[in-house]
């Protein structure tokens, strides 16, 4: 139920609204204007319920050739023209209800009309365990999605605002120097306009592997304030063929040549590593592995992995962890659980 305030607030909206129908339909005469005129002097809210109905109005410019646009105009248009022809045939109670019926179809079209122009259009696309996916946009950015991964996409006339919300994803960025692709991943921040880069995200970090062109990675902070965590100039950068490792807890930040060839191996279910810890390797196969892995123990979590597995094919990873290192695998419902193994 709503209360009298609100009922209060809804009805100058509506006034305001058909004000602004009937002002944008063409000249008031004089009685019309001396009651609009009244109206509007009578409360400083009706002054703002208008301005903010007039800035909705001049807004519809930029969805005024959609299909719904179209019908509620036309609906509230026709109201308008039933009520005036018909003002003076009825009683002032037939008269108030259509005036009524006025106010609610010019009401349709400005909120209508501010769903489309505050409506920010978001797509978002993932994948599963042991998927992967290849999504085109709008532009011709191509983005592969590593298993377990999801990404969302907002874009609009002066942006590309992408943000990898888990998982790993790969970006060939159609070049548009006036539109910049951003890719958000936790607090850190990529930017480019048009070149070939992936985005990881870890537990406490993310990495940015180059393979052609350039790209700005910036820290974001919850304000939206960003500074870049790049070297300084003169200093080893991020070029093609390296890999940018950031902490997202602090401020650690290295850059390291990569292989590009094998840093891609995954997204044919090969992952590939290179004296990497455990607790990275474990991350990484979990995307494919349908019985997860957990260490259990923190002694063993940075023991060094190497080698090439099938990311599918958790048990062969197991044996070989096991094999190398005092590890113990202890299996329970719906994971394989490791731990340090006492000699």
């Amino acid at each position: 139920m709503t209360s009298p305030a609100q009922q209060d607030c809804l009805q100058v909206d509506e006034q305001a609204a058909l004000w602004c129908l009937r002002l944008s339909e063409g000249r008031l005469d004089a009685d019309e204007r001396g009651r609009f005129d009244a109206w509007i002097a009578s409360d400083e809210a009706h002054v703002v319920a208008f301005e903010e109905v007039v800035a909705v109005w001049h807004g519809m410019d930029d969805v005024a050739d959609m299909p719904e646009m179209i019908r509620y105009r036309a609906e509230a248009v026709e109201a308008l023209r039933r009520a005036n022809e018909r003002r003076w045939a009825r009683s002032p109670r037939w008269i108030s209800a259509g005036w009524m019926k006025v106010a609610a179809a010019c009401v349709a079209v400005v909120l209508t009309t501010m769903v489309y122009l505050l409506h920010d259009p978001m797509a978002s696309y993932s994948t599963g365990t042991g998927e992967r996916r290849v999504v085109v946009l709008e532009d011709g950015t191509r983005i592969t999605l590593d298993a377990a991964t999801q990404v969302t996409v907002r874009m609009d006339r002066n942006s590309r605002r992408l943000e990898l919300v888990s998982g790993r994803a790969k970006f060939d960025v159609a070049h548009d120097a006036l539109r910049p692709l951003s890719v958000l991943a936790r607090n850190r921040l990529t930017l480019a306009t048009g070149t070939s880069f992936s985005v990881e995200l870890l537990a406490q970090q993310m990495r940015v592997v180059l393979y052609e062109g350039r790209v700005e990675v910036m820290a974001q902070a919850a304000d939206g304030t960003r500074h870049s965590i790049l070297p300084a100039p003169g200093k080893p950068g991020l070029v093609p063929g390296s890999e940018l490792i950031a902490s997202t807890s602090g401020v650690a930040t290295q850059i390291a040549p990569t292989d590009v060839s094998r840093s891609l191996s995954w997204e044919n279910g090969q992952l590939t590593f290179d004296a990497e810890p455990l607790s990275l390797a474990v991350d990484r196969m979990n995307r494919d592995a349908r019985e997860k892995l957990v260490i259990s123990d923190p002694r063993i979590a940075s023991y060094s992995v190497s080698g090439v597995f099938l990311g599918a094919d958790a048990e062969a990873f197991v044996e070989g962890v096991c094999a190398l290192h005092p590890v113990q695998a202890t299996r329970e419902p719906g994971r394989i659980v490791l731990s340090y193994k006492a000699s």
